[in-house]
């Protein structure tokens, strides 16, 4: 096993989204800051109801996938297809795209703390134009795997700890992505493999952890380098809650025009044309 270092940090930047949800957001915050094969990471959190009240009401997406995973609060998503789901503490909603989706994300809260992230992860060109699809995932159905008296919360891929493996719900995907939500006590340490050839990311977003002898920035996309196959970290005084992600990348091109991802400028056009024509979820 050799260990991955730090290759670049990518400061949150705050700004918002939907009908003006406040979020902080890394990866995607242009669209030459991604993480093949991941477009986009957002952090949202707040106890101000202003900041969120006002939710992500009905929009279209066409070709790649949204993953969120629900700390704190109520939202529910409702689409085109008939979907309706309940997103509470801890739980995930995993949204397919593929040729075309219209839903709406809506707080079922007017008061208290809402918390959580939502990643996009790109599909390749085979798979953009595929069935839209939608799955929810109940806290109960991901495996909390016990390290020392710290936990892993494993959302999606495989993890192996202490020589056994660990599979999380989430539906296999040729991204082959791996999504863990890692609590470690203070003064511990975890060491886990990261798949060779996969992109990875570590999103700190409580207390304090190093990487090797490297110190991770709090809400922030701490980009790991491809230099190796396993990452070790040390949580500080507080401990520290993290969330690992990595995926297979995809290596297409990617032009990319608000809720649509494509792989040429002729297809975005081809988008816009089907949305106005009321063809994009035919």
């Amino acid at each position: 096993m050799t260990l991955r270092s730090l290759q670049h940090i990518i400061p949150t930047l705050e700004t918002s989204d939907g009908a003006g949800v406040r979020i902080k957001r890394s990866i995607g915050q242009r669209q030459s800051i991604r993480l093949d094969p991941f477009l986009m990471l957002d952090e949202f959190g707040s106890a101000e109801a202003a900041d969120y009240i006002a939710g992500f009401p009905a929009h279209p997406h066409r070709g790649f996938e949204t993953l969120t995973y629900m700390i704190d609060g109520h939202m529910l998503h409702e689409d085109h297809l008939g979907n309706r789901g309940d997103l509470r503490n801890g739980g995930v909603q995993w949204m397919t795209a593929g040729r075309g989706i219209i839903h709406s994300e809506m707080p079922q809260q007017e008061k208290g703390m809402m918390r959580g992230f939502q990643l996009w992860l790109n599909l390749p060109a085979a798979e953009k134009m595929g069935e839209a699809g939608y799955q929810d995932i109940q806290p109960e159905e991901i495996p909390e795997i016990a390290v020392e008296g710290s936990k892993i919360k494993l959302i999606a891929g495989t993890v192996v700890v202490d020589g056994q493996s660990h599979e999380g719900p989430m539906p296999d995907r040729s991204t082959q992505p791996v999504y863990a939500d890692i609590h470690l006590k203070p003064f511990s340490r975890l060491a886990l493999p990261v798949p060779e050839g996969h992109n990875a990311m570590l999103y700190l977003y409580e207390g304090s952890a190093r990487l090797g002898d490297t110190e991770l920035q709090l809400s922030a996309a701490n980009i790991l380098a491809n230099d190796g196959d396993q990452i070790s970290v040390n949580s500080g005084k507080a401990g520290a809650r993290l969330l690992l992600i990595a995926g297979r990348p995809i290596g297409e091109p990617i032009v990319q025009y608000g809720p649509f991802v494509m792989n040429s400028r002729e297809e975005i056009e081809q988008t816009l044309q089907d949305y106005r024509d009321g063809r994009l979820t035919a």
